[in-house]
């Protein structure tokens, strides 16, 4: 009996480029050599910048072994657009540290999220500047690591930090209320690598108790931002926002809980557009592919 040939594996190709003609046929072009069908092509022309980008998920006959071959065979494409690009089958599983505090909400949703497999990522650590969550993570089978901060130690800490994403080959680390800044330093070594979430109003209250402060200007949104984290603390590409209709009856706790969700929704969203490399950052401002 002759042997079945293994299934088409899909895979997901990412690009940007300046703006020329040409560059989708030269794409196209490529996948019907290869042998690939097109599953779901996305793409956007930046008129303003003179930009291009582009998202394509297909099938490539031959199983997932013919992913260096597209690799190699893609890198004589890219060249004459300037491309910057990336190849990955959809079943490769980001790898993912998240940082956390003693706000508890945005980690247990990422975990349930992962664990059930709504969000296809690995969870490989927990890094925390307290043990409020060790019990926790380590219930998920996680590796937990405790590496409190002061001013004095935080050089060491983040040496420490460096260290582990390294060690465990992390792709992305999640600041899952993380509140701690990060050095501008470590900011440029994981440039494009470290996903924030931070509560957002309008108008954006800022220090202690910021729905208090919210509730006392009698805000009809309570809201969240999720971010690349950039040395401009807060203020990184934005990747994605939630916000949730609020008005005079809520109290200060009920906004807050509000918020929680918010924060939730909108950096799992991140997570998920980031890992499934729908995401590019372009100057201070991010093109996401949907």
């Amino acid at each position: 009996m002759a042997s079945s040939s293994p299934p088409a594996a899909e895979h997901v190709l990412t690009l940007d480029c300046p703006e020329s003609p040409g560059i989708v046929h030269a794409v196209s072009l490529f996948l019907v050599e290869q042998g690939c069908d097109i599953i779901d092509n996305q793409q956007f022309g930046d008129r303003r910048d003179g930009h291009f980008f582009m998202r394509v998920r297909f099938a490539a006959p031959g199983g997932e072994d013919v992913t260096q071959a597209l690799r190699r065979d893609f890198a004589a494409v890219a060249p004459p657009f300037a491309m910057r690009w990336h190849l990955e089958p959809v079943s490769a599983r980001p790898r993912v540290l998240v940082m956390v505090s003693r706000f508890g909400h945005c980690l247990n949703d990422l975990l349930f999220r992962a664990r059930s497999g709504d969000l296809s990522i690995d969870v490989v650590a927990v890094v925390s500047n307290h043990r409020d969550h060790q019990a926790l993570v380590e219930w998920h089978g996680i590796p937990f690591f405790h590496m409190p901060v002061t001013a004095a130690t935080k050089p060491e800490v983040e040496a420490q930090l460096l260290d582990t994403v390294a060690s465990l080959d992390v792709d992305l680390v999640v600041l899952a209320r993380y509140m701690q800044v990060l050095s501008d330093d470590l900011c440029r070594k994981l440039a494009g690598r470290v996903i924030n979430i931070h509560h957002s109003f309008l108008p954006s209250f800022k220090g202690a108790k910021p729905y208090h402060q919210a509730h006392d200007r009698g805000v009809k949104l309570v809201g969240a931002t999720a971010h690349y984290v950039t040395a401009d603390l807060d203020e990184g590409p934005i990747i994605a926002q939630e916000v949730i209709d609020v008005d005079h009856s809520h109290t200060p706790d009920d906004l807050a809980a509000i918020g929680r969700d918010a924060e939730s929704a909108a950096l799992a969203r991140a997570v998920r557009w980031h890992c499934e490399g729908r995401v590019f950052v372009q100057g201070r401002r991010t093109v996401v592919l949907r």
